[in-house]
């Protein structure tokens, strides 16, 4: 397996990335059930009952080389309130996209998920020597959007009809990524964030 597909631990001062595994099933059946996140109807959030399932699809991509998949954790509360994942993983050209994303409503807005991404990138960057990060959203997901854009990545464009989702609707997939070269300012923003 790939470094790429090897879920690390990362840490910093707001949370700790713990390679996913089931006895995380728990904390995240509380996540996905908070304010009912799970019945999101714009993204791909598993309902308690399909939590066990989701972890086993994420650790089996991660079997197969193509994602490398991590439990969120609060150090504040010691709570796990997300999960979050390196998918489409593409060693040769030092390509990652940063996605399956979901983070407890009360664990939005709290630096959480801008520290998240900080640990993600640094590894992604400083020792996989990435060239690009993409991020890809429903095009209907104004907070993700809003919340790529506020880390830094440009918007590349939108792919229309990219996906069928489970209720039938298309998503329209807006792709952002992040080069190696606007590296250094998207970190400095971030460190920036989180220091205030």
């Amino acid at each position: 397996m790939s470094e790429f597909a090897t879920p690390v631990p990362l840490s910093g001062d707001r949370v700790a990335l713990e390679p996913l595994t089931h006895d995380h099933a728990e904390g995240l059946r509380a996540v996905v059930a908070e304010d009912d996140l799970h019945r999101t109807w714009y993204t791909r959030i598993p309902a308690p009952d399909a939590v066990d399932a989701e972890i086993d699809r994420r650790l089996g991509l991660q079997q197969r080389g193509s994602m490398a998949p991590w439990a969120v954790r609060r150090l504040d509360t010691g709570a796990v309130c997300g999960a979050t994942t390196y998918m489409n993983v593409r060693p040769a050209d030092r390509k990652l996209e940063i996605g399956s994303t979901f983070l407890a409503p009360s664990a939005q807005r709290t630096g959480v998920n801008a520290e998240t991404k900080l640990l993600l990138l640094t590894r992604a960057f400083e020792d996989l020597d990435c060239i690009a990060v993409e991020f890809r959203t429903h095009w209907h997901n104004h907070q993700s959007r809003t919340a790529i854009a506020r880390l830094g990545a440009k918007q590349d464009g939108v792919l229309r009809n990219d996906q069928v989702l489970p209720d039938g609707s298309l998503r329209d997939t807006v792709v952002f990524s992040i080069t190696a070269a606007e590296w250094p300012a998207v970190r400095a923003g971030l460190h920036h964030r989180l220091s205030r």
